[in-house]
């Protein structure tokens, strides 16, 4: 009875571990089916989504494509084709801001044909991989010439590097066309030879999902277009289509509202470039998206300048930490002192002390302490000071350029900026301290530059030196050497082809000093005489829409290898579309007196001699 009653009870415990068996693994399939099903349910959202993305995607690419068709399709083409090329060709652009445009050429009997062409292809791009077409640009062809490799040598050689404003077919159908964009943002076209860079140009066609050439032909089309662009907010722009300002758009009137934002998008971009050290990332050549391997303290002390005129602008206290953090990088690491009561500024990689670096030291502190209201870095520009008399020979006038790091003399004259640099420097410390003896130092050093005709050298630190200088001297002959400095030079810097963004600061620092000796009242027979007001102003209009073209504009920008990195920002387009922080400064710093003086400069008859 035991053994049986054991085996019940086995059987009983058996039916019960296999019922709750059956029960666990019935919830085991429960929980997978649900699961399974919730699986689906995301896959299904997730597709969803997407698909409810890309159609966002598509309706502001269709909007975008629609609005330039608009422009496009009205285009009255004027010009000459090369015979045996198709009837019409049009380029459309698609960038989404983080890589180089995509570009698609179709072609036609007419616009509308050619148009819808490339839009076809454009369209089918997007779509298939959820592109973001932040940027749209439409390009149609509205002159074309056939040209041997020869003949195209000729006509590159006549160009400044990155200046040449034509695309190029390597066939009469324009199954391999670039844009002059294209070719000029991936280094195709190589200026010292006179030729196409065979291998870049084909490393661009790989990239871009092109068929590359076997080799180069004989014969190539070059030509040009009429363009749109259309920006990230869908608002279409006509872009110029001839001249220096080819492939940007045009700026009805250059005003202070405009030159207030073109100041805060590029010294956005400076705040941008400030390391957590303090430093800056010194440049980039945005073709490639290369840093510049290089570091100056000099350009790093004058860039601060940059930043403290944006928080002169807006206030924004966000931009004090940042600022601090640049001007103790300067302070804590680069400068040097003699004695207890002399100092400067030491370039470590080249172990150099630079009058002029010296001297933009103390410009951008004294810009800091008036800016901000301290007297925090007064010893210290005094000693910089110091530093600089004593490169300055009182009696003659002349500096001395560039000592060692252990203050011993290296070289006497090493570049002529240097001068006026250090010269604006001892006009800030009197305007600082009002010690008589920076005043005697800086007015000895321009008589020389009076005496040596410095006008020939069209420098912009002279213009800021005498700016600064008449505040507290009115001495004729400063007011004139001051106006001398700009009349002299007005014929080279109106015609001038490239940014030269120094000359802006030049123009705009004189006209400082000719509304000073206007509202002061003070006679000076050059002025009467010699100086024409007019064609100063209209230079002064000339270089403010001169220097944007070399502003990344989206429609440059969306041609180099990232372009949000330097949207908005200045740049040296014949020196492979340099980025560096000087070169961001010295623009800055022009629009910036163009901003304050807006009001004067319009009272003055800016916008009239501008139409003249």
């Amino acid at each position: 009875m035991g053994r049986s009653q054991n085996r019940k009870k086995y059987i009983s415990k058996k039916k019960k571990n296999d019922t709750k068996k059956k029960r666990d693994s019935k919830t085991a399939l429960i929980i997978a089916a649900a699961a399974v099903v919730l699986i689906i349910a995301a896959v299904v959202i997730f597709f969803m989504l997407d698909e409810h993305e890309l159609a966002t995607i598509m309706d502001l690419y269709d909007e975008k494509a629609g609005l330039l068709r608009d422009d496009v399709i009205a285009d009255e083409i004027s010009g000459e084709m090369a015979p045996g090329t198709p009837a019409r060709v049009v380029f459309i652009s698609v960038c989404d801001g983080t890589e180089r445009a995509r570009v698609f050429t179709g072609t036609g009997v007419d616009n509308e044909a050619a148009f819808d062409d490339a839009n076809e292809q454009a369209r089918a791009y997007v779509e298939t991989y959820q592109y973001n077409p932040l940027w749209v640009k439409a390009d149609i062809v509205n002159s074309s010439q056939m040209l041997s490799s020869d003949e195209f040598s000729v006509e590159l050689k006549h160009w400044r590097h990155e200046f040449f404003r034509n695309g190029i077919s390597f066939d009469m159908n324009y199954k391999t066309a670039l844009l002059e964009a294209e070719l000029n943002g991936a280094k195709i076209l190589d200026y010292e030879e006179e030729c196409v860079d065979f291998t870049y140009l084909n490393t661009y066609l790989k990239k871009a999902g092109r068929t590359p050439l076997t080799s180069l032909p004989e014969y190539c089309v070059l030509f040009s277009c009429d363009s749109w662009f259309c920006d990230d907010d869908s608002t279409v722009y006509e872009l110029n289509n001839s001249g220096y300002e080819y492939g940007r758009r045009d700026i009805e009137t250059i005003d202070k509202d405009f030159a207030e934002e073109v100041i805060t998008n590029a010294s956005g971009f400076l705040i941008d470039q400030v390391n957590a050290d303090g430093s800056f990332v010194y440049g980039i050549y945005p073709r490639f998206d290369n840093d510049i391997d290089n570091y100056n303290i000099v350009r790093h002390s004058s860039t601060l300048w940059s930043l403290v005129c944006q928080f002169k602008m807006t206030g924004d206290p966000e931009l004090m930490p940042v600022i601090d953090r640049a001007v103790d990088y300067m302070v804590d690491n680069y400068i040097v002192y003699s004695d207890d009561n002399t100092a400067y500024l030491l370039e470590k990689k080249s172990n150099e002390i630079k009058l002029g670096g010296c001297g933009v030291a103390v410009i951008a502190l004294t810009e800091y302490m008036d800016t901000f209201k301290t007297s925090k870095y007064e010893d210290l520009c005094i000693a910089l000071g110091n530093g600089i008399l004593n490169m300055l020979n009182e009696d003659t006038g002349e500096y001395y350029h560039v000592l060692n790091g252990d203050f011993s003399r290296k070289e006497a004259f090493r570049v002529v900026y240097y001068d006026g640099e250090a010269s604006f420097a001892l006009c800030k410390l009197y305007g600082l301290t009002k010690d008589s003896k920076w005043l005697t130092a800086v007015e000895a050093a321009v008589d020389h530059f009076i005496k040596a005709d410095y006008t020939v050298y069209k420098d912009h630190w002279i213009a800021y030196t005498m700016n600064e200088l008449t505040k507290y001297v009115d001495k004729e002959e400063y007011y004139e050497f001051a106006l001398r400095n700009a009349q002299e030079n007005l014929d080279t810097i109106y015609n001038r082809d490239t940014t030269y963004h120094t000359y802006f600061e030049l123009l705009m620092a004189t006209f400082e000093v000719y509304d000073r000796m206007v509202q002061r009242g003070i006679e000076v027979e050059y002025a009467e005489t010699q100086f024409d007001l007019d064609y100063f102003l209209k230079t002064i209009y000339a270089r403010a829409d001169r220097l944007l073209n070399g502003y990344f504009f989206p429609e440059y920008a969306m041609y180099m290898q990232n372009p949000q990195r330097i949207l908005n920002t200045f740049m040296v387009r014949h020196d492979g579309y340099r980025v560096r922080i000087d070169d961001v400064q010295h623009s800055v710093g022009g629009y910036y007196l163009y901003y304050e003086n807006y009001e004067k400069l319009v009272e003055y008859g800016l916008l009239e001699c501008r139409d003249q």
